[in-house]
């Protein structure tokens, strides 16, 4: 779906499966491949956007196939913007423990959203925390207009 000839918009809305979750991202990853965004690019929204799938499928809806995850995305020619919802009891992200301290760092877990705000340009949550909103803007490197 397209606003024009340079924005690309994407709405889905899948099961809670990793199957579902990876199709999501692959369609977004092509997209990104086809507007030439540069590799190092390509590599955070990969990491972050799969965090986010993963966080909304395990921990929102806890794998529930009755529950459904949705994915929103809007390309611009410089920045991408992918919103990702579940139906789980939500959660606060400030309560979040630091998983740099000494303490957490064997922890299976818990560095999902740190990730995400590491590897791209802007994260917010909305709907108590049931909403992530991921933006990414496109680096210089390799014919990207910043």
């Amino acid at each position: 779906m397209s606003d024009g000839p340079h924005v690309w918009n994407l709405q889905r809305v899948i099961v809670s499966d990793g199957a579902a979750a990876q199709a999501v991202l692959d369609e977004i990853l092509s997209e990104l491949r086809a507007r030439q965004w540069p590799a190092s690019d390509l590599f955070a929204v990969h990491l972050a956007v799969h965090e986010a799938l993963t966080n909304a499928v395990v921990h929102g809806n806890r794998r529930d196939p009755g529950k459904k995850v949705t994915v929103a995305c809007r390309l611009l020619p410089n920045e991408l913007t992918v919103t990702i919802g579940d139906e789980g009891p939500g959660f606060d992200p400030h309560q979040l423990p630091d998983c740099t301290q000494p303490d957490r760092l064997d922890a299976p877990g818990g560095r999902g959203v740190a990730l995400m705000r590491s590897f791209m340009d802007r994260v917010t949550f909305s709907d108590e925390g049931r909403t992530v909103h991921l933006t990414k803007r496109r680096s210089a490197a390799r014919g990207g207009r910043a």
